[in-house]
């Protein structure tokens, strides 16, 4: 028997203008013009008889849409999972994860060759960025982002909490031994956690450890990667994210400094569109992940 079915793509417009509540939005999800969301729902309210929004200076739903729409975005998705699901042992191409540089270079890429011993069938193409990712426009399959706050229909788990740590090499932490020992050394700075308010400036930072009203030297950097580099090189003492100079810490390359550290509610995340979590690839990612993450928690 033949389904009585609406045209799919009509309902497919109502769908985006329904859940953004804006004809301008959906058109943005969609690729489209205002104007050719505007046409398909016409299209579908005169299949339907019933008007399904009412207009004017905020776009609202009817009556009737708002029975109906929890039913056609499920009924949308357990489509887009079927279709997924049909593909989900497809590893053909490689797995795209973006990433903020400084994560890459001192924690993902030097952990990159245990995971492809365990999967060598998965090749990963590593995008180092701080820009965040449009998941509707964009070749990415899954993004690690810092922060706190992410958009609703993203699915996001926290893979790290951080805590700020006070780090130098051996020979120059061997310098320090009080607080006040801090102004006769460089300091270095991350500009782009100091712009973001995740870090304090040093002059803040000391204050709250008794040391005030002291000219420092200050050395600024760009990003976080920078900052750790040069700390490392011996240029000065830096704050950085815990997770960032773990391998460094154990190494020896860097230690801490007056065994300061400043707890936060921030972290890394492993942030994808939920219709991703089916894919074998991900799948095999994301367990490699977690699997990383707690061994460096129990370290």
């Amino acid at each position: 028997m033949a389904r009585r079915l609406p045209p799919l793509n009509a309902l497919r417009f109502f769908e985006a203008a329904a859940r953004h509540r804006s004809f301008v939005r959906a058109a943005e999800e969609l690729h489209v013009t205002p104007a050719a969301v505007s046409q398909q729902i016409k299209l579908l309210e005169d299949y339907l008889g019933v008007a399904l929004f009412k207009r004017g200076k905020v776009l609202a739903l009817s009556e009737s849409a708002s029975d109906v729409l929890p039913l056609v975005s499920e009924a949308f998705d357990q489509l887009e999972r079927a279709i997924l699901k049909i593909n989900t042992g497809n590893s053909a191409g490689p797995l795209i994860v973006s990433t903020p540089p400084a994560f890459a270079a001192r924690w993902l890429v030097p952990r990159m060759d245990d995971f492809h011993a365990r999967h060598p069938d998965v090749e990963i193409h590593l995008l180092a960025t701080r820009r965040l990712v449009d998941f509707s426009v964009e070749d990415v399959d899954v993004a690690i982002r810092f922060g706190t706050v992410f958009h609703p229909e993203l699915n996001v788990e926290r893979l790290l909490s951080e805590t700020i740590l006070v780090v130098a090499t051996p020979e120059l932490a061997a310098s320090i031994r009080t607080p006040a020992d801090l102004s006769s050394v460089n300091l270095i700075e991350d500009d782009c956690h100091i712009m973001r308010g995740d870090f304090s400036e040093w002059e803040t930072l000391l204050a709250t450890l008794g040391v005030v009203n002291t000219p420092l030297k200050i050395r600024r950097f760009s990003d976080a990667e920078l900052s750790i580099q040069a700390a490392i090189n011996g240029l000065g003492i830096t704050l950085a994210w815990g997770s960032l100079v773990a391998n460094d810490l154990k190494a020896g390359r860097l230690v801490r400094i007056l065994d300061h550290a400043i707890p936060t509610d921030l972290g890394f995340h492993l942030v994808m569109p939920k219709n991703r979590t089916l894919l074998a690839k991900v799948t095999a990612f994301r367990t490699w992940l977690f699997e990383q993450t707690a061994e460096q928690e129990t370290a």
